[in-house]
């Protein structure tokens, strides 16, 4: 069950995080997946080693964390994955 939520979360944050960035990611869907569940474990790392992890209601900031590794890890891997392809472009 947390790998389907892992799932979901980074289906989220990934769309999230494609949706902050500016101009057109050139990943396939299922890649922004793995690059927002990426984000996620980035965020999470980040609110445990500044203490934020686990607080009394909602994480808000482990939240944000999440959120900006997700834009990170989305922004570079489209990078990445266009570095990798090649400049073809399909329309």
């Amino acid at each position: 069950m947390q790998w389907l939520w892992a799932i979901i979360v980074g289906f989220v944050l990934g769309l999230i995080a494609r949706a902050i960035l500016p101009g057109k990611q050139h990943q396939p869907l299922w890649l922004t997946v793995v690059f927002g569940m990426l984000g996620s474990v980035l965020g999470n790392a980040v609110a445990t080693w500044i203490g934020v992890n686990d607080t009394g209601g909602i994480d808000w900031i482990r939240h944000l964390l999440q959120l900006v590794g997700a834009v990170v890890v989305v922004g570079v891997g489209d990078v990445v994955y266009v570095a990798l392809r090649g400049n073809r472009r399909t329309t």
